[in-house]
């Protein structure tokens, strides 16, 4: 594709002698680690798949809220931003993101807080439902593509 730009790259390895559900992550320069719960048989080494998901728009928000203060000049002490993923019992999944920032904000900048937060560039890649393409490939580079659903 023509005209792309890489934002992000993270790269995942795990092998038969890891403790099970154990992955090593890199995130550009940064080592993570994902794990799943006790309570799925992981170790708890590691936040789950799922929490760092909900940590890509648990960092995004504040920092695009904080970004858009200091370009108007508002004073905002803190930003908290919550984040869960519930699944009904019907299987229909939904983020929630609760944002609590300081009492002394006006209303028409809650107001604003609230647009923005719902155009920082995570979450419009959420919303938007951005394709994964697949390509399985074996040690000697041999490759099987898998179009994007």
């Amino acid at each position: 594709m023509t005209g792309t730009k890489q934002v992000a790259h993270a790269v995942a390895v795990t092998s038969a002698s890891a403790p099970q559900w154990h992955v090593e992550l890199r995130a550009g320069a940064h080592h993570l680690l994902a794990d799943e719960p006790a309570a799925n048989g992981g170790g708890d080494a590691g936040p789950s798949p799922f929490g760092l998901l909900l940590s890509g728009p648990a960092a995004c928000t504040p920092i695009t809220l904080r970004m858009y203060a200091e370009r108007k000049a508002w004073t905002v002490a803190a930003i908290e931003v919550d984040v869960r993923y519930d699944l009904a019992d019907d299987g229909q999944a939904a983020i929630v993101r609760t944002i609590t920032v300081p009492t002394e904000l006006p209303v028409d900048q809650l107001d604003r807080v609230a647009d923005i937060a719902e155009r920082t560039p995570v979450t419009l890649a959420v919303d938007a439902g951005t394709p994964i393409t697949t390509t399985v490939r074996t040690n000697d580079d041999r490759t099987t593509p898998r179009p994007g659903s």
